[in-house]
């Protein structure tokens, strides 16, 4: 069931989940050349999709894409001779995809959405920021530094309802989880975990060193789309205080 098609650069592997969705894998290494791969299969079916098509899922390398396969199946049928109409739903995706995969451009270095997301660091927002600063032999002030001065390209979406998948955070800072994960994460929660840095968007529990809180709100609900970070955006975390955290949360600024 599992199919392979070349592109000119790598091969690019579909298998079926189940009998309405489709995995395609661009590889195994999470980095940005995939994740450019990931969000242009991403876009072309946003803006032109198939007959039957429901949503497609992006992850680190891999885009899930998901279908009805009866629409699927009559549209198909309507075009071919009647010798091929028992084509499964499945090979008929697969074939559109590989269509689509062969023609697409990879997403060119276009404008990328900055988004800067402020963070007041440590204290009873962050009160794990000072182990991450011993671990590393660093003051707590060299942490924030390290952190906010990077700029985090959003992999994908997931985990809880606009949680942010970061890539590009420093190794200096890189530390492990918890080993006894906390059973409430307050919203707005900054975190690190190994090589990835996150927002928590809703209280949730989690196993994340965590060193500051943003007071912005990751995941609206009512609004489209719902969550404030979308995959290809790049964050940048900015230091603020105490003071100015209270008035983002007044509204005030």
């Amino acid at each position: 069931m599992l199919q392979t098609i070349f592109d000119g650069k790598t091969n690019i592997e579909m298998k079926p989940i189940g009998d309405s969705s489709i995995c395609v894998q661009f590889g195994t290494e999470i980095n940005p050349e995939i994740h450019r791969k990931v969000k242009g299969l991403v876009d072309h079916l946003d803006k032109k999709s198939f007959q039957g098509f429901i949503e497609c899922v992006p992850a680190f390398t891999s885009v899930t894409v998901f279908y009805h396969p009866l629409l699927v199946h009559h549209s198909y049928k309507k075009d071919v001779n009647p010798v091929e109409k028992n084509i499964s739903p499945y090979k008929i995706v697969c074939a559109i995809l590989k269509e689509i995969l062969m023609n697409l451009e990879e997403m060119k270095e276009a404008k990328q959405r900055i988004v800067e997301i402020p963070v007041c660091y440590g204290g009873e927002f962050g009160p794990d920021l000072e182990a991450v600063a011993e671990y590393h032999h660093l003051s707590t002030s060299e942490v924030v530094d390290i952190h906010s001065k990077g700029e985090y390209l959003v992999y994908m979406i997931g985990f809880a309802p606009g949680f942010p998948y970061l890539g590009g955070m420093s190794e200096e800072i890189a530390t492990p989880r918890r080993h006894s994960p906390r059973l409430s994460i307050p919203e707005g929660t900054v975190g690190i975990a190994g090589m990835q840095t996150g927002v928590y968007p809703i209280s949730t529990p989690g196993g994340w060193q965590l060193i500051g809180r943003t007071p912005l709100e990751l995941f609206c609900p009512n609004e489209n789309p719902p969550t404030l970070l979308q995959s290809g955006d790049i964050v940048k975390f900015v230091p603020i205080s105490l003071e100015e955290y209270q008035a983002y949360k007044e509204k005030t600024i």
